[in-house]
């Protein structure tokens, strides 16, 4: 049994949303802070939230400014600094709790959330430890279904919407998912099976397939291994074997350079992870028993 609570909390002035997931009980309990992927929105992590609270943890899911349930405009502006601040600013929230151990709060993060997880753990030796799933680790070489056309089609708008940025004007917006030949972030034959993977199949989802594509500049120059080199704590990645999103070789990295890091790979893409609950199920149960593991170490 557990409850769960709706909360908040200010950064640079702007409210983030969130709910905190508690065990039945009076003292004070480990806590999971989840943090979601580079469109995604926190509602596609409460079944994670509600696995781990079942186990017997806290769990803390939020919105970065500017998308979801949480303020900032413009809207689906994605800034890689200010996620990574909003993340630190949910696990201050979190070890502040009166229910929550301080000492043993976790971060996990899902794709571009696991990176963000692994450079704010990295910088801060009281994370007990870190759970990164399909983590980003740079792009790939190559994008399947994406021509040299495309690719050019994709930056100029890129760098239309960095321009824009720097003016001040609005942001010039493209689908985050589209069917091949379409300008979008991610361009594939299954499209409609990936908006639904990402949607839960719910109309009423705070997904949005809308996104401001200045920060693929940023995410250009961004190698999270450099910073899983530097990390205390333990580390659990968990790969798709099949994953060209994030694929198998960047995420085993991420592990590689960790001290204390450890890598499981399972069957199945990216988006497997969202649409497979029995592979769900699997990933949460070596989730939990690596957190039970390390956390005791701790205690």
């Amino acid at each position: 049994m557990f409850e769960r609570t709706q909360v908040s909390f200010t950064v640079g002035g702007v409210r983030c949303a969130g709910y905190l997931y508690l065990p039945a009980g009076a003292g004070r309990v480990p806590c999971v802070v989840l943090c979601h992927g580079f469109s995604g929105t926190m509602d596609r992590l409460f079944p994670y939230a509600e696995g781990f609270a079942g186990e017997g943890f806290g769990a803390l899911v939020f919105d970065y400014r500017s998308f979801g349930e949480s303020g900032g405009e413009p809207r689906q502006l994605p800034d890689l600094a200010g996620q990574r601040d909003d993340l630190r600013a949910a696990l201050a929230f979190a070890r502040a709790h009166e229910r929550v151990d301080p000492a043993r709060v976790v971060l996990w993060g899902n794709s571009l959330g696991g990176a963000h997880a692994i450079v704010v753990a990295a910088d801060d030796p009281e994370v007990a430890a870190v759970v990164a799933q399909i983590p980003f680790n740079g792009f790939p070489k190559g994008v399947e279904n994406r021509d040299t056309s495309q690719t050019l089609r994709l930056m100029s708008s890129i760098v239309w919407d960095a321009v824009r940025g720097r003016l001040g004007l609005s942001p010039h917006y493209i689908p985050m998912v589209g069917r091949p030949g379409e300008r979008a972030v991610t361009a594939t034959p299954e499209a409609d099976a990936h908006i639904r993977t990402l949607t839960g199949g719910n109309t009423k989802t705070l997904w949005r397939n809308s996104i401001a594509p200045r920060a693929l500049l940023d995410m250009m120059r961004y190698r999270p291994a450099e910073a899983a080199a530097r990390l205390r704590c333990p580390l659990l990645v968990c790969a798709a074997a099949d994953d060209h999103e994030t694929p198998l070789e960047t995420s085993r990295e991420l592990a590689d350079r960790a001290p204390h890091g450890e890598l499981r790979v399972f069957p199945g893409t990216h988006f497997t992870f969202y649409t497979d609950p029995e592979l769900r199920e699997r990933v949460a149960v070596d989730q939990v028993a690596f957190l039970r593991r390390v956390l005791a170490e701790v205690g």
